[in-house]
């Protein structure tokens, strides 16, 4: 019998993410607390930037992107929010869209499953995936809800279930 296998991978929809922009967008607009203090969201890549007149104000546009986040089912595990700091006359916010699972996280899932999974289950570094096979589904099954029950500081995704 072959082997069956998943990857463990960490992406966001981009689709998503513009949707969840587009409502934050939206709502800094119409909100009477944001009028008048210059604040903006601009989406560039895997970029997020946000500003606005005071620190206050910028921290409150980044809590309105992460509801907006959040509501379209994305983790905020996935978005690395950098510190305030003034430019000009106004503050803003640089945020990074993360995409990809780094090496030492790999290791460390890795040493999880191997450490704590079922013994046939073998995993596997692919650059930023992870591999994970066994002759048995059923393990399988088993590791992914091990992972899904571990606070890792990545957001995962199973994908490729053969």
């Amino acid at each position: 019998m072959a082997d069956s296998s998943f990857d463990i991978v960490s992406k966001v929809d981009p689709m998503e993410l513009d949707n969840a922009v587009n409502q934050a967008q939206r709502e800094i607009e119409t909100r009477f607390d944001f009028k008048g203090v210059g604040a903006e969201i601009e989406k560039k890549s895997d970029k997020v930037n946000l500003a606005a007149s005071s620190e206050e104000r910028v921290k409150a546009v980044l809590d309105v992107l992460e509801s907006k986040l959040i509501k379209r089912g994305i983790s905020l595990k996935s978005l690395e929010v950098g510190k305030p700091f003034a430019s000009g006359k106004e503050y803003r916010i640089e945020t990074t869209v993360k995409s990809g699972i780094s090496s030492e996280h790999a290791k460390e899932i890795s040493k999880i499953i191997r450490e704590e999974g079922p013994k046939s289950v073998k995993p596997q570094i692919q650059g930023d995936e992870l591999r994970v096979s066994s002759k048995s589904r059923d393990d399988l099954q088993a590791t992914m809800q091990l992972i899904k029950g571990k606070d890792l500081p990545v957001d995962v995704q199973f994908i490729n279930f053969r």
